[in-house]
């Protein structure tokens, strides 16, 4: 029988949700919720495909040992108990990450120091040698995660964030990261069974995350390498099994359109587009958006426009004023998600959001906002929903 154990994987705020689903699919069990991560039970199967298949996912994580422990000191002693060779080596590199909430371990990096010596000491007193640190490219990366008293050991199974797809080969300034972008696309129900537009596309992220969606590619098809691959219970065939599992593919009848007013970021998107293996599904365009015209029938629309210092106030308002007026006259029958920063720019788009959802972009508090982009008037639209019903069907009569 397949040994299982706890599987921790973190994520950006507000992701949590989509991120427990998309464990479910693929067969995690006991998923609990948590702040900015999600925990599960599963086996090495399970850790493999969740490095390869998850959207939404920034670090997947095996825990190896937890304890109490009230300041750094008492932390070394515990961990000093650890049967560390079972995990590391002499002849591999580790590093330690340290995440502290507590209110007597308040210092984080001596946190971080006393681990390493911990694990120092471990090996010089079994092997009469040291280990090795690295902090460029660690063979082992642990992560040591403190809540008051409770300290819980991981091996970081995947290395480098999860967000770090590896198709992208340049960035504009302040892009959107993979993860949060594939999150806002599932928020939005993105499944490849309409056109997309983002008409203010950056380095390209929303088109390639969207197209990965609609194809049903999985985004660790791009890495070069995770973590666990370093680990001395490695499975190479398993991983290739997974990697070369084509069974979610699915066939994308539309079209990827992205725009920006930028030719330098239509050339980055360009070649990310291009290393991404997307461009037959991909149309670009040096563009402003006031002259872009929706493709004929329903659509989603996803971009992150500029804001926080990208831009003047002044230019600010007028851009929010003049994507309000392009959504309502050329993208009738559309819906539309709109990220920015937190605040009133928003204001100046002129219509009324149908849904908000408080995000992070990096450490900037932003918000997510859906549009509904009525043919019509929007009140008129709301007056035939509630004559027919959320699926067209003419309601019965309430009973007398």
């Amino acid at each position: 029988m397949t040994e299982k154990f706890r599987i921790i994987c973190t994520t950006q705020k507000g992701l949590e949700n989509l991120l427990a689903q998309e464990l479910e699919n693929l067969g995690a069990e006991n998923i609990t919720l948590g702040r900015r991560m999600v925990e599960c039970v599963g086996d090495q199967r399970l850790l493999y495909k969740a490095n390869f298949h998850l959207r939404t996912a920034l670090k997947v994580l095996k825990p190896i040992y937890t304890c109490t422990a009230k300041d750094p000191e008492e932390l070394y002693e515990q961990l000093k108990k650890v049967e560390w060779e079972k995990y590391l080596s002499l002849k591999k590199t580790f590093s330690i990450d340290s995440i502290v909430f507590s209110e007597t371990m308040r210092h984080q990096m001596y946190v971080t120091y006393r681990t390493k010596d911990a694990i120092m000491d471990y090996f010089m007193e079994k092997e009469g040698k040291r280990m090795r640190v690295s902090t460029e490219n660690p063979d082992i990366p642990i992560l040591v995660h403190v809540s008051h008293d409770t300290c819980t050991v991981s091996l970081n199974s995947s290395g480098e964030s999860l967000h770090k797809r590896g198709y992208r080969t340049e960035q504009t300034e302040a892009p959107i990261n993979e993860v949060l972008a594939a999150g806002i696309l599932m928020m939005a129900g993105w499944k490849g069974e309409t056109d997309f537009i983002d008409p203010m596309c950056g380095s390209g992220t929303f088109l390639i995350e969207a197209g990965l969606i609609a194809l049903g590619i999985p985004p660790g098809i791009y890495r070069k390498s995770f973590a666990f691959e370093k680990w001395k219970d490695f499975d190479a065939d398993l991983l290739e099994e997974i990697a070369e599992d084509d069974s979610g593919d699915k066939e994308f009848k539309f079209k990827l359109y992205g725009s920006d007013i930028s030719g330098k970021a239509i050339n980055i998107t360009q070649a990310n587009v291009d290393r991404a293996g997307l461009s037959k599904y991909v149309n670009l365009e040096d563009k402003r958006f006031e002259t872009i015209d929706a493709p004929a029938g329903k659509g989603l629309l996803v971009t992150n426009p500029p804001y926080g210092e990208r831009l003047q106030l002044n230019d600010l308002s007028a851009l929010y004023e003049r994507i309000g007026q392009q959504l309502k006259h050329h993208f009738k029958g559309w819906d539309a998600w709109i990220i920015s920063e937190k605040g009133d720019l928003f204001n100046y788009i002129g219509l009324k959001p149908a849904q908000k959802v408080d995000l992070l972009n990096g450490q900037l508090p932003c918000e997510l906002r859906y549009y509904q982009l009525f043919e019509g008037k929007r009140k008129e639209h709301l007056e035939k929903a509630n004559r027919y019903g959320r699926q067209g069907k003419k309601q019965s009569p309430p009973h007398p």
